[in-house]
């Protein structure tokens, strides 16, 4: 099924049309992005049930953009009737008039190419009509089945997250329309044997509805068996090790450790490294990375157009080795004289857009996993990425893994260790890599923070990759 229209903005686009027609009467260019979102989380746990829209997220709101003699300005309300628009115009003048006084970089006018569409996703099951009482007797029935796994396990929290959001973009030329549900879900077990804590979670997530549900009964027996396994863990000796990174761990370093560094607001502000290596070897020529919201591999991050009307991209960002193009929003793109490629995103259609990954993976290989493995003397094979920190500017990278199982003489030998820091300088890892698997995996049951704040869904990925990398 497809998702349908919202009633409340298809009532309220013609006084948004009628507003864009008063600021095109004195701009060149003049934009409204409206949208209307549900968004909310399920979590059911030994602390107990807890069921939240989350607000920061779902929003009825809009932000009207216009270019006035090289620059822009902004106004956003959750609300507008025509009695509003002397005050929206005085506002919007005022704010233009207070960003002259400051030397701003000139930007060139966006482009409004004409074009007009109505788009929406699939699903199979709705979650707002399956309702909040038979989610969480879904997750209660899992919880359940997982704690009767293994006496070690203390507590299993199951938790689902799902968000219905439509908007609609209008310009002088340009009359866009989208309907987005995308969901996802987790499990995490905790166990302990004497006074030794582990916990362990795998996650889902997809471009649809509660039918994601499904997966999360698959993962009981691989986290339970993972958690008990890291009752057993022991410290890691330091060093540089040859490493085998799962799909969930390589997604990590797609997005931590180059995801970010090409962001190309950055680059207007010489805050990448990256800027300087367009063109040029920044990874074995066995890596080619992607984004994008139209890319073919859909998740949590797929729409039709971006919160600046861009139309979504799927951008090559890395090929065979070399760094081609990084992602831009369009005021970023019209600063640095190149195309803007659908990554500018909003927290809600109220904040200020900002360059922003979406779909982010390394593409596969030709690789088997167990020849990855045979090919290591001394060894781990990384899994569960639990945090990320990365350094645009100079190109560190410090990531947490949870844990690490031993690899020796191409087998795995069943010791495992347990926590482990991943760092060192980025092209060195990416370079490091030697071997990658045949088959790409997603994850998308996280935020991406532009920083500390500024908060929007992305998904990240990627196959089975053995490199060499610096632990702790």
């Amino acid at each position: 099924m497809k998702v349908g229209s919202s009633r409340y903005l298809m009532e309220k686009k013609p006084v948004f049309k009628k507003l864009l027609d008063q600021l095109l009467a004195r701009y060149s260019y003049a934009s409204v992005i409206a949208s209307d979102v549900v968004s909310k989380n399920y979590n059911i746990s030994g602390r107990g049930i807890n069921i939240g829209e989350q607000n920061g997220f779902g929003k009825r709101a809009f932000t009207v953009r216009v270019y006035d003699n090289g620059g822009y300005a902004e106004y956003s309300s959750v609300t507008i009737t025509e009695d509003d628009f002397e005050s929206v115009l005085k506002t919007i003048e005022e704010s233009l008039k207070a960003s002259r006084a400051y030397n701003r970089m000139a930007t060139p006018v966006s482009d409004d190419e004409k074009l007009a569409f109505c788009k929406s996703t699939d699903y199979e099951i709705d979650p707002v009509e399956l309702g909040d009482e038979a989610i969480i007797n879904r997750l209660a029935q899992l919880r359940e089945k997982g704690k009767a796994m293994d006496e070690r396990i203390m507590d299993v929290t199951c938790r689902f997250n799902f968000q219905r959001y439509h908007k609609i973009f209008l310009s002088k030329n340009r009359d866009l329309e989208q309907n987005v549900l995308f969901t996802d879900a987790a499990v995490v077990m905790m166990a302990r044997k004497g006074a030794e804590i582990k916990t362990s979670y795998k996650s889902c997530s997809c471009l649809g509805g509660a039918e994601v549900l499904d997966q999360v009964e698959s993962f009981l027996p691989i986290t339970k068996n993972t958690v008990i396994d890291l009752l057993s863990a022991e410290p890691l000796t330091p060093g540089e090790y040859d490493c085998i990174c799962s799909p969930s761990v390589t997604g990590m370093i797609v997005h931590e450790a180059f995801g970010h560094g090409v962001e190309m607001d950055m680059f207007v502000k010489d805050r990448a490294l990256a800027k300087q290596y367009v063109g040029k070897r920044v990874a074995s020529d066995l890596i080619t990375m992607r984004d994008g919201a139209c890319t073919g591999y859909d998740d949590v991050a797929t729409f039709f157009f971006d919160d600046e009307g861009t139309v979504a991209h799927d951008t090559l960002v890395i090929d065979k080795g070399i760094l081609v193009s990084g992602y831009a929003d369009e005021v970023s793109a019209k600063r640095l004289g190149v195309e803007a490629t659908g990554n500018g995103r909003r927290e809600s259609v109220d904040h200020k857009a900002y360059t922003r990954m979406t779909n982010t993976y390394f593409v596969e290989g030709n690789d088997e996993l167990d020849d990855m493995i045979a090919s290591i003397k001394d060894g781990l094979l990384l899994d569960e990425p639990s945090s990320g920190m990365e350094d645009p500017k100079n190109w560190g990278i410090q990531c947490m893994v949870s844990f690490g199982r031993e690899i020796k003489d191409g087998k795995l030998t069943g010791r495992i260790f347990s926590p482990i820091v991943l760092s060192g300088y980025v092209p060195d890892l990416l370079q490091s890599i030697s071997m990658v698997g045949k088959t790409v995996e997603h994850a998308g049951s996280g935020f991406c923070g532009k920083g500390h704040k500024e908060w929007v869904k992305v998904s990240d990925g990627g196959p089975y990759i053995k490199a060499r990398i610096r632990l702790g």
